[in-house]
């Protein structure tokens, strides 16, 4: 989880919302266009959310770019951070909302859907969606999250040919993006509530089994590359790598730069 101190909003275009609509227990401000999603959610209360049909300068983890044209789902949510227990949980967020995301396309009939640590999600090893958390205050988180849905990445960057995967590939009749709003939203809630009522021990067993069977890897963890069997995540949201030497090492997101499946 990224936490920014900064003004959240300095050098970030605002914008007037094209609309502003209820889903549920959320309230949604969309844009045509936003720099970040995460950016504009940053000044607003938990339960609200930001979309928008394209994002300027969309990232993932380490600042990296995140392609976000048109057709695919680009939203960032504010949600509460964890107001009791270990501190450390709110580093488990970001399985929390993958957890979340997941339920709702196995809701949807994808077939394959699994976890990449610590935030992709996988169709097939192709990247369906991702997420990003910030934190631009002490007691709530914004969760940013990219689906794609009918867009296609690859026109934007080569390099993603044959990497990503798209929803209307993989079911019959996708949901519109407001349906698909509302879904994504409706499970994020549930899980997050869930966490801050019960704990992360109450979702963990749940998060496990989204990651397949055992997978070599490769980590690079500052200039150092480890590798090994990715067995599961720990009560802390880290990654417990059975390395080559057959020692168990936990790994926390913020120390792992890639994560490479071999």
């Amino acid at each position: 989880m990224t936490t920014i101190t900064a003004e959240p909003l300095a050098g970030a275009r605002i914008r007037t919302p094209r609309r502003v609509v209820a889903h549920a227990e959320w309230t949604v401000h969309e844009f045509a266009a936003a720099d970040s999603t995460s950016m504009v959610a940053a000044h607003l209360p938990v339960w609200h959310a930001v979309r928008a049909d394209v994002q300027t300068s969309g990232r993932g983890r380490f600042e990296r770019a995140w392609v976000s044209d048109a057709g695919g789902l680009w939203l960032s949510a504010v949600v509460p951070a964890r107001s009791r227990g270990a501190g450390s949980e709110q580093f488990c967020l970001p399985l929390i909302a993958g957890l979340a995301v997941c339920d709702m396309l196995r809701d949807l009939s994808v077939a394959g859907v699994r976890m990449r640590w610590p935030n992709d999600i996988l169709v097939q090893d192709r990247k369906l969606a991702g997420l990003l958390l910030d934190q631009f205050a002490a007691d709530q988180v914004v969760v940013g999250i990219g689906i794609n849905v009918s867009n296609q990445p690859e026109e934007c960057d080569a390099t993603l040919k044959d990497q990503t995967a798209r929803l209307m590939d993989l079911v019959e009749a996708p949901p519109e993006l407001d349906e698909l709003t509302a879904l994504v939203l409706g499970n994020l809630r549930r899980v997050v509530l869930e966490w801050s009522d019960r704990g992360f021990a109450s979702v963990l067993p749940r998060i496990n089994a989204l990651w397949g069977p055992p997978r070599r890897v490769k980590l690079e963890v500052g200039t150092a590359i480890h590798r090994g069997v990715f067995e599961r995540v720990d009560a802390g949201g880290r990654l417990l790598l059975q390395e080559e030497g057959g020692s168990v090492t936990a790994y926390e997101a913020h120390d792992v730069r890639h994560l490479r499946e071999i």
